[in-house]
């Protein structure tokens, strides 16, 4: 389109002036008056990248924002532009000054919100003292590495502004965590857990404030996590803030601006608190723009499950689904090439999102789609998984394997709901599929039934001879299970010389995190399970995370299988060998 770059930036410069309010006259005769400074020292680009946030990104960040030959970047959306617009006025306009945007996996919220926004605000001293705070230090020390590389590399920037940035200069901080400015004003990026309250620069106090992911996993994973994260934040952010120098009615300072950007987690999260606060305004987003609505029987239905069960999505579910069918990816997606123009859907990001891509992403886990693209945490609580691949035991069997394990999860309790134990002999097809060759549930309750609970380990053992590894969960019996079947396999005339490989650990990883682990698979049908173990694949569909599940043993127990059959070896030494440690 631009025969080079100069007369890129030149109709970057007309366009956005007019887009601040100048008639095209009034644009021309500017670009003549500033003809011998356009681009330079305090020129016609820095004005007007002072009056448009937008315009600044796209020419003093063009390397990163602007689509070119020599760069990755891609077409901006609708709803990047909002940002920018709600961030300017919040910074320098009339707009609220606690503002939030939620918004989908893979918008680029960081680096059109906080990238952004911290560099446009500190080239021209909008801001002093600007904290950014994120879920981890890595992350925050990683916000501070982009904006010190900007600063000593942009060309644009260092031109129409003089050097912003010395970091030769030990007058000025310059570390992975704070940036200090020649025009005096500062960064700094820290975690979460560490304090905002009592951070000064000079006699300033933080006057932006940017919580970007500012919630981890571990924050949401529990009520008294979420609860103490909410504390934390309400407590800490009123000594932070700067207030507003208000004089005769009349504002003389802005205070301090907030932004907050994130995902929504779960329904009573950190964010999902924030943007019920009356004194914040928010915005919330959704990748994929299809609406519920409410059908004939007056129920309200999840428009985005509706539309990937219905017409051609229809069709291009049962073929992916197929799993007797090897090659079910790969013509799922020809299908789809095939009737392209009529699957197309409305995405947020459309220069830039694939609708295949996010159609896979949302039947490799329609729960976690929904909360991570759609910002839709009612989600939260339904089944996890949608499908089980099954095929006959026989059929099954037909497969060469390479490697087999057995994997047991004990009921202990006198509770009705743990008096099944889980065991599991998987296999590793040399296709590169899971098999769960037998699945059950057992009605033994292993702490008043010990004896019949070794038995049936032992009996699982003989019945497949390929077995090589035993994985037990050892939060139970703290090893006494494992040591009671290794003395039962050495005294078995058959067992004995098998080497077999007992792995005893405790389980330490959040069960719901570890299951999650499984999900795309699952619903890819890489793991496949006999059709005669009905009752243990019906608790695997029924799981809908610990806290609203009955029973979490059958899921469990796959995700073990899953996650440690790869790892699989056989042992030289002929005796059972007890592996004890932590998972």
């Amino acid at each position: 389109m631009f025969k080079n770059e100069d007369e890129q930036n030149r109709y970057l410069i007309y366009k956005y002036l007019q887009d601040v309010g100048f008639s095209e006259e009034a644009t021309i005769d500017m670009i003549i008056k500033h003809s011998s400074n356009l681009f330079g020292y305090h020129g016609l680009a820095y004005q007007l990248g002072k009056m448009s946030l937008e315009f600044f990104c796209m020419y003093f960040l063009q390397d990163i924002f602007l689509p070119k030959e020599d760069n990755a970047a891609a077409p901006i959306a609708k709803v990047h532009e909002e940002i920018w617009q709600d961030i300017q006025e919040s910074i320098v306009g009339d707009g609220n000054n606690q503002i939030g945007r939620i918004l989908p996996r893979g918008t680029g919220k960081s680096a059109f919100g906080t990238f952004a926004a911290t560099i446009w605000a500190h080239a021209y001293k909008f801001k002093i003292y600007t904290l950014i705070c994120s879920d981890i230090g890595t992350t925050a020390e990683k916000f501070i590495k982009d904006i010190k590389d900007t600063f000593l590399e942009n060309k644009y920037i260092e031109k129409a502004f003089g050097k912003l940035l010395d970091d030769k200069n030990k007058r000025y901080i310059c570390n992975a965590t704070q940036l200090e400015f020649t025009n005096k004003t500062f960064i700094e990026a820290i975690s979460s857990g560490s304090p905002m309250r009592g951070r000064k620069y000079g006699n300033n106090r933080p006057d932006l404030i940017i919580l970007d992911d500012y919630q981890s996993e571990d924050d949401v994973r529990t009520e008294s996590a979420r609860e103490k994260k909410w504390k934390k934040f309400s407590d800490d952010v009123k000594y932070a803030v700067q207030k507003a120098v208000v004089r005769n009615g009349k504002t003389v300072k802005k205070g301090t601006t907030l932004i907050a950007l994130g995902t929504l987690q779960h329904k009573e999260c950190f964010y999902s608190r924030l943007l019920k606060q009356p004194t914040w305004k928010f915005k919330i987003e959704k990748g994929v723009l299809i609406d519920d609505f409410v059908n004939e029987e007056d129920e309200k239905i999840n428009g985005l499950d509706h539309y990937f069960s219905t017409g051609l999505w229809a069709e291009f579910k049962n073929i992916l689904f197929n799993f007797k069918n090897k090659n079910h990816l790969e013509d799922a997606k020809e299908f789809y090439w095939q009737h392209e123009s009529e699957m197309q859907y409305p995405l947020l990001w459309k220069e830039f999102w694939d609708c295949l891509d996010y159609a896979l992403s949302y039947y490799e886990n329609p729960t976690s789609f929904k909360q991570e693209v759609q910002s839709d945490v009612d989600s939260i609580g339904e089944k996890w998984f949608k499908t089980v691949a099954t095929e006959l035991r026989k059929e099954i069997e037909t497969h060469k394997f390479i490697k087999t394990m057995l994997c047991v999860d004990p009921a202990s309790t006198s509770k009705g709901t743990s008096d099944y134990s889980a065991y599991l002999v998987g296999s590793l097809g040399d296709n590169n599929l899971k098999y769960a060759r037998k699945a059950e549930l057992a009605k033994i309750n292993a702490r008043t039934d010990f004896d019949k609970y070794i038995g049936h380990m032992i009996k699982l053992l003989l019945e497949y001879h390929e077995i090589r590894t035993v994985y037990i969960e050892k939060n139970t019996f703290n090893g006494a299970d494992a040591n009671q079947l290794e003395l039962k396999i050495n005294k078995n005339f058959i067992l004995k010389s098998r080497n077999i490989k007992i792995i005893n650990e405790s389980q330490r990883k959040n069960k719901d995190d570890k299951i999650s682990t499984i999900i795309p698979f699952m619903n890819k049908g890489q793991i496949i399970f006999a059709e005669e173990d009905e009752d243990f694949t019906e608790q695997i569909l029924e799981f809908r995370g610990q806290k609203f599940s009955v029973h979490d043993d059958a899921p469990d127990v796959t995700a073990e299988f899953a996650n440690r059959i790869e790892n699989v070896k056989r042992s030289s030494s002929m005796e059972p060998v007890v592996v004890n440690g932590l998972y």
